[in-house]
């Protein structure tokens, strides 16, 4: 298992891979620090998770390096990342104990009320393109409700796995309740039919998504996902058009245009579709492309080399339909997996970058006439994880937002993730939810409790 710098394509380390028994002994390991884990209180969980805050706080500048030099994102993003981390370490250590109280519940009985009580080992198989986030977003409300936790991360980011396993190890967990598999994505099934494994949460592509769903459901095991979306970005004529462009670019470019709810779809009121490329121009123009361990740069490489085939692949099939190209469309020389931000308009129905979900630099313009219309192409998509939407008028806003079929809408401000808030999808978007209280009940045994 190999981790490549995708800036120059050089080798930073090897990994040797897990066995199926080595992973079955790893698995026996965890759940043996569970049945200890399951019994610790709230106060004793809550002060270890606020260590490894604390662990991801010191070590910072070291992690986001890791996770440049990994998957390439500019260094500023993945300080950013490592902080956000904390914070939702803080966020479940201070909150856990009042989001899984015991519910009330009148009915027949004297006294009746739902307890939320840990179910074991919770398997994670978790994305590049986040490294820490993803995997932080998971890790804290699970072992914050008395949850123990396997790790099989992407392929290209086994430092950042490394890493984030030495942070609860560091913070005084118990030395083999969160654990980091090294191996191939053939042996996760090996690992679901594991009896210690009780759910499986996944982020990533569909595909992978769709065989941890059959092989958990062959076991009869819960799963959460998150997979792919190909969020919209629209803009209403009476938006405040000079923002929405300065947040476009970066809701489109952050993480190198890497990211599930990164706006994807820009779907425009053609009465300001000129005056909107115009500020997206202008707004790209000011970007610096280059090695992400540049405090200066903006914009990185993308990942790994099939990934930059793939984005090219995308745009050269719709302009081969009809789109335009506006800007770019072409890859950088030189080394590493570079990617000129690109501009695609007079996208339509049936055209790659209309449907399928693009992870990369690449503005895919849609017009629309009628309010109705932008509603009708908002939700012509199998997707369906978040989006965003800009209008003055926010009573109508507000209107549209309920008509638009994904798993979360920001007015006037892009999509994000948000410990306190609610985060997943619907449709090939997925289905559970991560963050906030539905998040940390998704592995939990939801016990009623009836008292005569």
């Amino acid at each position: 298992m190999k981790s490549i710098n995708p800036a120059n394509g050089n080798l930073i380390k090897e990994y040797k891979e897990h066995s199926d028994a080595e992973a079955e002994a790893i698995v026996k390991a965890v759940d043996s620090d569970w049945q200890i884990w399951k019994k610790e209180p709230f106060a004793q969980r809550k002060t270890l998770m606020l260590k490894a805050a604390a662990v991801l706080r010191e070590k910072k500048a070291a992690f986001a390096k890791t996770i440049s030099e990994e998957m390439g994102k500019p260094l500023s993003e993945s300080m950013a990342e490592v902080e956000k981390s904390a914070w939702v370490c803080d966020y479940y250590a201070v909150n856990a104990e009042f989001l899984l109280a015991d519910e009330r519940i009148q009915s027949d009985a004297s006294k009746s009320f739902v307890s939320f009580a840990p179910i074991g080992v919770v398997l994670a198989v978790m994305p590049w393109n986040f490294p820490f986030w993803q995997v932080f977003r998971f890790a804290a409300p699970s072992l914050m409700a008395g949850n123990a936790g396997v790790l099989k991360h992407a392929s290209n980011v086994q430092g950042c796995a490394l890493a984030i396993e030495s942070v609860f190890r560091l913070a005084g967990f118990p030395s083999n309740l969160f654990r980091n598999l090294v191996i191939k994505s053939n042996q996760v099934d090996a690992v679901i039919k594991n009896p210690k494994i009780k759910a499986c949460t996944l982020t990533g592509s569909e595909f992978a998504g769709s065989r941890v769903a059959m092989a958990a459901g062959k076991e009869i095991k819960k799963t959460v996902l998150e997979l792919g979306g190909a969020d919209i970005f629209l803009v209403l004529k009476d938006a405040d058009i000079q923002k929405a462009a300065k947040v476009a670019v970066h809701a489109r470019m952050l993480n190198n245009g890497q990211s599930c709810i990164a706006a994807k779809r820009f779907i425009i009121d053609q009465s300001i579709e000129k005056e909107f490329l115009q500020l997206l121009h202008a707004e790209l123009d000011k970007l610096k492309i280059g090695n992400p361990l540049d405090e200066k740069v903006n914009v990185g490489p993308l990942a790994r080399l099939d990934l930059r085939e793939e984005i090219h692949a995308q745009i050269q099939s719709s302009i081969a339909q009809g789109a335009l190209l506006e800007r770019g469309g072409a890859f950088i020389k030189g080394d590493g997996y570079f990617y000129q931000p690109t501009i695609v308009t007079n996208l339509k129905s049936g055209m790659k970058l209309y449907h399928e979900e693009s992870f990369g630099p690449v503005f895919s313009v849609i017009r629309f006439e009628t309010e109705e219309q932008a509603i009708q192409i908002a939700n012509d998509s199998d997707f369906g994880l978040g989006g965003s939407l800009w209008t003055n008028d926010l009573i109508k806003a507000e209107k549209m937002a309920r008509e638009i079929e994904s798993g979360g809408i920001f007015i006037n401000g892009m999509t994000k993730s948000d410990p306190r808030l609610p985060f997943g999808g619907i449709k090939k978007s997925g289905y559970g939810r991560e963050l906030s209280h539905y998040g940390i009940k998704e592995f939990v045994n939801i016990k009623t409790i009836w008292i005569a």
